[in-house]
């Protein structure tokens, strides 16, 4: 295995033995992003200078002997969502194209901190609106495994950037499926902690009662190792939870025994593709003989998951996109004959097709005469979406499940038909609504070569357990190892 197609964990071995420096690790990977990157199209922004400077500060760290953080020398892609002091953050926008923070999100201080080496800003959908990182005002990203199909979204330039391996680590966002459906599609780790578990402080919100940051890796080893970086309570996040971190890498390794895993029967049903089904249930068939006991449980209320989601989800985008109105932020129009008009032309020239028509379903259900009958209605769904977890997770230790109903599906296939491009999120989307771990690991691959992803679901602030169950499937299989040939 070449060496920017190694995990993390793999590298940092070796950068600990004195095998290989981080300016060499950054040189390849650099290198990797030049060969690969105009194929693929996963980044944005590619900071080469001060990524070499990262690395070398790094190098001269471990020579004098100094302390060094958890992910010293290791190259990390960012997904423009993320605000980072001194350089551009566009959320795959026109609206914030020319947008430069004066200051660094909560997680990249933790990366920073870690002495990670922040290699670049990845492409996404549109204010992380989307499921197949088609959005992006910037031009679509491609799939490594297959380029004329989509990567997942909407942090689709994350989930590229690790499986092209011109990555070993990346940050995204998940809003309803934006890490896992795009880990499952790209054959990689993909895991959305529990709400608060990370701190969303300069994250660009979409949803504030949905968003949070997760992680892109090859491995789980990788994730429970990024995760120890970015996990923990920010007081500048009034919804961050003041929770201890585990040294979720130290335990990874111990199988979960007992374990129960509850399958939903509403996430057997049509619309299922049949060799994503297959590879899932030969994947719990790993865990039964591992002793694992497979129960059949309901979560009656998922079936309403989508239309819940998206009533909640616009109404919150439609507030937190209100800012962007071309004076307090964002693009303005060049020409307009008043205010109102400077309004109207900023945000309609500014937006995308998928961000306006999300803002006004989201002004819809908040009008009045409306709120009750839709915002308010779905918050009670919500509630009973909720009960059926707290049912579930008393009698299993984890759900499992598809995490997208199908494999990655060629470009433009759903662009015009936006109903059947919310459906590819049918099975993450409730994760989401109520605050739990989510985690995406490879489960096989379809006969035309594309990967499928298991979806994991864990009680809040299950990581820990959650990552050695997952870790039970990878540690019996190579799924995680396969690399597209690029």
């Amino acid at each position: 295995m070449k060496l920017h197609e190694r995990a993390a964990s793999e590298l940092l071995a070796d950068l600990a033995g004195g095998k290989l420096t981080a300016t060499e690790i950054t040189q390849d990977f650099l290198a990797a992003i030049r060969a690969r990157d105009g194929k693929v199209k996963a980044f944005l922004q590619v900071d080469e200078e001060g990524a070499l400077a990262q690395a070398a500060a790094v190098d001269a760290k471990r020579r004098r002997g100094e302390p060094l953080g958890k992910l010293a020398g290791i190259p990390v892609a960012i997904k423009d969502v993320l605000c980072t002091r001194g350089t551009r953050t566009t959320c795959g926008s026109k609206m914030l194209q020319n947008f430069v923070p004066p200051y660094d999100a909560h997680v990249i201080e933790r990366l920073r901190d870690a002495d990670a080496v922040l290699i670049g800003k990845t492409n996404m959908d549109e204010f992380a609106m989307g499921s197949s990182n088609e959005n992006s005002a910037f031009g679509p990203v491609h799939n490594p495994w297959d380029l004329e199909r989509v990567p997942g979204g909407s942090s689709g330039g994350s989930a590229a950037a690790v499986a092209a391996s011109a990555a070993p680590l990346a940050l995204g966002s998940d809003t309803g499926c934006s890490i896992r459906q795009p880990a499952s599609l790209c054959g990689i780790v993909g895991l959305k902690p529990t709400y608060g578990r990370v701190s969303r402080y300069g994250l660009v919100a979409l949803a504030s009662s949905l968003d949070q940051i997760g992680i892109f890796s090859h491995d789980t080893t990788d994730a429970a190792l990024m995760l120890e970086v970015i996990a923990g309570h920010d007081a500048r996040d009034s919804t961050s939870v003041n929770v201890p971190v585990s040294e979720y890498s130290q335990s990874l390794n111990a199988p979960v025994r007992p374990l129960t895993i509850g399958l939903p029967v509403e996430y057997f049903d049509k619309g299922l593709d049949p060799e994503v089904e297959r590879a899932v249930r030969a994947a719990l068939d790993v865990y039964r003989q591992q002793g694992a006991t497979i129960k059949e449980i309901s979560l009656p209320n998922s079936t309403h998951a989508i239309a819940v989601y998206y009533v909640v989800a616009t109404a919150e985008a439609s507030s937190n996109l209100a800012r962007y109105d071309g004076v307090h932020y964002g693009y303005r129009a060049d020409k307009f004959d008043s205010m109102i008009h400077m309004y109207s032309r900023s945000r309609g020239q500014g937006f995308g097709p998928e961000v306006k028509r999300r803002i006004m379903l989201g002004t819809f259900v908040l009008s009045s005469g409306y709120h009750d009958a839709y915002y308010v209605r779905a918050l009670k769904v919500r509630r009973l979406i909720k009960n059926d977890f707290d049912a579930a997770f008393a009698q299993c230790d984890v759900v499992m499940g598809p995490t997208a109903p199908t494999p990655a599906f060629k470009l433009k296939e759903k662009v015009a038909d936006p109903l059947q491009m919310y459906l590819s999120d049918i099975y993450t989307i409730s994760c989401n609504l109520v605050g739990l771990a989510g985690l995406s690991i490879p489960c096989g691959f379809t006969s035309a070569g594309l990967p499928i992803g298991l979806h994991l679901l864990g009680a809040p602030f299950s990581e820990e357990k959650l990552l050695r169950i997952a870790r039970m499937h990878e540690s019996a299989t190579d799924w995680h190892r396969r690399r597209p040939v690029l």
